[in-house]
């Protein structure tokens, strides 16, 4: 993660895995997972084609992020006790995201970092993420109808 050129991971990596994906299907969703949700929000500033996005519990440094240029509808997914990404910050990207009029829906829930990551339990996890099988089913329900209402 230290020697990742965000700016060509958000612009060109994701641009052409759409572009390839658009060859097969008309709509496309992108979700990420921490960096890679930081990645997405980005990817949604540059004019990437996709119909929808899914971000799970991370999100850029908010002054990177010009919210304006974003026109898809948006889920989130976010931890509480995320301490890796801390709810205030979580309350400020929502607030930055209904100023600029996107169409965003933001889910909270009682659980650490990586809620919804099965390998982040037991020995050798990180001291900041914990899985949570529960509230891992629920936000991949709430995600599985917002792509089928928004993807179909």
């Amino acid at each position: 993660m230290d020697n990742l050129n965000f700016g060509d991971a958000a612009s060109q990596d994701i641009r052409g895995a759409v572009q390839y994906l658009r060859q097969r299907s008309e709509h496309v969703g992108l979700t990420g997972y921490c960096m890679g949700a930081a990645l997405a929000l980005l990817a949604l500033t540059n004019d990437i084609p996709v119909t929808a996005a899914a971000i799970w519990y991370g999100c850029p440094p908010l002054e990177y992020l010009d919210a304006t240029k974003i026109r898809v509808p948006v889920i989130g997914h976010w931890a509480t006790q995320d301490t890796a990404f801390p709810i205030g910050a979580v309350n400020e990207l929502e607030d930055k995201l209904h100023k600029a009029n996107v169409d965003v829906t933001f889910y909270r829930y009682l659980a650490m970092h990586a809620f919804a990551n099965e390998t982040a339990v037991g020995p050798g996890r990180l001291e900041f993420t914990q899985y949570d099988p529960v509230w891992a089913q629920l936000a991949w329900d709430r995600t599985l109808t917002f792509f089928g209402r928004t993807l179909w």
